[in-house]
């Protein structure tokens, strides 16, 4: 059983592979693949987008911090020119923790500059092949559309493609009617003209070509020994007799007859 699932598995996708290889429009191919690395191209400018944004928001608070920084060491001065060296130990102390935010402020800063300069790099590469797909993409349509003319013209001249193909058969299917129909009527004009249809009226009487000419034969002695007797009587009768027939009157005994 393992066998046969796997078979009809690969049967399966070899009909599915058939059905989609013929589907499949290399213009239209090309086109989507063409959209999809528009689509990469586009993901990559919005990352540069975002990582810049994420360093202009840090490179706000490094201002912040280093604003700051400049306060608080004033304040530490005036403190301590005040004689309050706890205040200025504070401000000191503040200042101390702004610097440190702000060098791993700058850390972010430059890292996100680098992660910047390598999507621009990638972006800049992905630009150039993409220039480059398209105008190979548009060198293949150009290529595929002029070869599927070629095909259909030749098909067309050939006789050889789909449509063609059907058109010669239907045009074969015609010939061989008219010929049948041309050879039945050969077939029935040779058969009247033998006579075979004289009586298809008498069909019904269950008598062939053979019944009818036996039957004829067998008729033939009668019709002449009715003949010579029509003879017979004409020369005893004379005159007479050829009146009476003439006449249409049935002859009358002679009295020799009667006697």
């Amino acid at each position: 059983m393992p066998g046969i699932g796997g078979r009809m598995s690969t049967v399966i996708k070899a009909k599915i592979s058939k059905l989609l290889d013929r589907a499949e429009d290399p213009a239209e191919t090309l086109e989507y693949s063409y959209q999809k690395q528009m689509e990469l191209l586009q993901n990559v400018k919005k990352g540069v987008a975002d990582v810049v944004t994420s360093k202009k928001r840090l490179q706000l608070q490094q201002q912040k911090l280093e604003q700051q920084v400049v306060k608080l060491d004033t304040q530490a001065r005036q403190a301590l020119a005040q004689s309050r060296e706890d205040l200025a130990r504070t401000a000191l102390e503040r200042k101390q923790f702004a610097q440190t935010e702000l060098q791993s402020l700058d850390q972010q800063v430059a890292e996100l500059e680098q992660q910047q300069q390598g999507l621009i790099d990638k972006e800049q590469k992905l630009r150039t092949k993409l220039e480059q797909f398209r105008t190979k993409k548009e060198v293949i349509k150009a290529q595929y559309s002029a070869a599927e003319a070629q095909v259909r013209i030749s098909e067309a001249a050939t006789g050889v493609g789909e449509q063609m193909a059907d058109v010669g058969l239907a045009m074969q299917r015609a010939v061989d009617k008219t010929e049948n129909m041309k050879a039945r009527a050969s077939a029935v004009s040779e058969l009247e003209e033998a006579g075979t249809f004289d009586d298809i009226t008498q069909l019904g009487s269950g008598e062939d070509d053979i019944d009818r000419q036996l039957k004829q034969l067998s008729s033939q002695p009668e019709v002449d020994d009715e003949l010579a007797k029509m003879k017979s009587e004409l020369g005893q009768g004379g005159a007479g007799g050829a009146a009476q027939i003439a006449s249409g009157e049935p002859g009358q005994p002679s009295e020799s007859g009667q006697a």
